[in-house]
């Protein structure tokens, strides 16, 4: 298949032109939904990232208040077990990546210096609350100091993947814009250097193919009409002379009107 169309392509063929518009035309359709593909996912990575670090800051609170219910309240310890759960693997999943959320790993060195900040803290709270027979003995006022540092710095975190987010957009658009440009002058270039000079082309053949055409026409019917004004004087002749000259004259019209034929066919295959 690959090679009929390369051996079109080298033909020069009229359509040749058509078929490379409608090829680049496809290419850059693909490369641009490609594009569009990825920025759209992209921006749901991101979009699932941010959310997943705001959520670490109200299990932070969530967790410093179901500690003090539990000192001085009604304690949910399956609310509070499954809050530090959450709480544990999100912050593995930012750092780490999940794709069973669909999560990528984090890349992004500045991030990552602030995960390395928040981990003590976050080490405080989960390894002071793990023990749920030792609830009170924990430090409330130091629990509460810790979850407020982690706090602000995953607002600073979270400020950061937005920041790495809305940067990671403008690229991509203005990768699109560029690509569109370009593809656009693709497409200009190939309707002034390609489509126009053929179609310019094949009109200049058209009006030759006319202008054959009545040409030939003309010289075809006048010779049809000698050879039937020749046959009806040779039916009334009775001089075998001039019959005789008559048959010749009409053999002269049927060598003229084949080599109009063969011109007609001729002058076709030369503008095929």
């Amino acid at each position: 298949m690959w090679k009929k169309i390369l051996s079109k392509l080298k033909s020069g063929k009229s359509f040749n032109n058509y078929y490379l518009l409608v090829f680049t035309v496809i290419v850059l359709t693909i490369v641009i939904q490609s594009i569009i593909q990825y920025s759209l996912a992209r921006q749901r990575q991101d979009g699932l990232r941010i959310n997943v670090a705001g959520r670490q800051r109200m299990l932070s609170q969530s967790i410093v208040k179901s500690v003090y219910e539990c000192r001085y309240g009604t304690c949910d310890y399956g609310q509070l077990r499954l809050a530090m759960a959450k709480f544990s693997n999100a912050n593995r999943a930012l750092q780490k990546g999940n794709d069973a959320t669909g999560i990528p790993e984090l890349d992004n060195d500045e991030i990552q210096k602030n995960f390395d900040r928040l981990q003590p803290h976050l080490n405080f709270i989960l390894e002071s609350t793990n023990d749920f027979n030792k609830l009170e003995l924990v430090d409330l006022e130091r629990l509460s100091a810790e979850a407020d540092n982690f706090l602000i710095i995953m607002d600073i975190v979270v400020g950061q993947f937005q920041k790495a987010s809305e940067e990671d957009i403008s690229t991509l658009m203005i990768i699109e814009l560029e690509l569109a440009v370009f593809s656009l002058l693709i497409l200009i270039a190939e309707i002034f250097f390609f489509i126009n000079p053929s179609i310019k082309k094949m009109s200049i053949q058209n009006q030759k193919l006319k202008e054959i055409a009545w040409h030939q026409t003309h010289a075809f019917n006048s010779h049809m009409k000698n050879i039937k004004n020749y046959n009806h004087v040779l039916k009334i002749e009775k001089n075998v002379e001039h019959k005789e000259e008559l048959i010749s004259f009409l053999m002269e019209e049927l060598a003229d009107l084949e080599g109009v034929s063969e011109n007609m066919v001729k002058s076709l295959e030369k503008q095929a």
